[in-house]
């Protein structure tokens, strides 16, 4: 016996911001890692890797989750949006605006996690107050500000997202 441990792999299948990919993981690689080092998406961004500050958020089948909780094997047949895929090309997602309109970022490390979950919230809520905002937000951690300028953000996309629903 040599010593030398096999390296044991298992197959996935996911589709990731409508793109699929087929590719051989070890069991123990976690989603976020997958997603940066095996499908060059930085925006997802490791920021605590224990589920702690929510930067490594992504939406699994539609819902809010953060990557570094979940092994790729897990993600098998799941359909995933990162950051980089939550507008076409070239323009940004309502949220994306806010925060750039109503200056809901400073260093912008917690930006993506922060816009995903709170794309998820308009998703489900589209008319959240404060309370509920700063609530969805509690998965979220940022260092840089004192989450006024991201509430507003969010409020902001809102009603912009409200708007376009009733001009459509």
């Amino acid at each position: 016996m040599s010593g030398k441990m096999e390296r044991v792999t298992v197959p996935i299948n996911v589709t990731v911001n409508g793109v699929k990919h087929e590719a051989e993981v070890e069991p123990r690689l976690l989603l976020v890692y997958f997603l940066r080092e095996h499908l060059g998406l930085t925006g997802t961004h490791v920021g605590c890797d224990t589920s702690q500050c929510g930067a490594c958020t992504i939406h699994m089948n539609g819902r809010a989750v953060k990557s570094c909780t979940v092994l790729a094997v897990q993600a098998d047949g799941v359909k995933i949006t990162t950051i980089e895929g939550l507008a076409p090309e070239g323009t940004l997602h309502p949220v994306q605006e806010g925060f750039r309109e109503k200056h809901g970022l400073q260093c912008g490390y917690c930006t993506p996690g922060m816009i995903m979950t709170a794309v998820h919230l308009l998703e489900t809520n589209s008319s959240p107050t404060e309370e509920e905002i700063r609530h969805a937000l509690e998965g979220n951690l940022c260092r840089c500000t004192g989450y006024i300028h991201i509430v507003e953000a969010i409020q902001w996309a809102a009603q912009r997202m409200r708007s376009s629903h009733v001009s459509s």
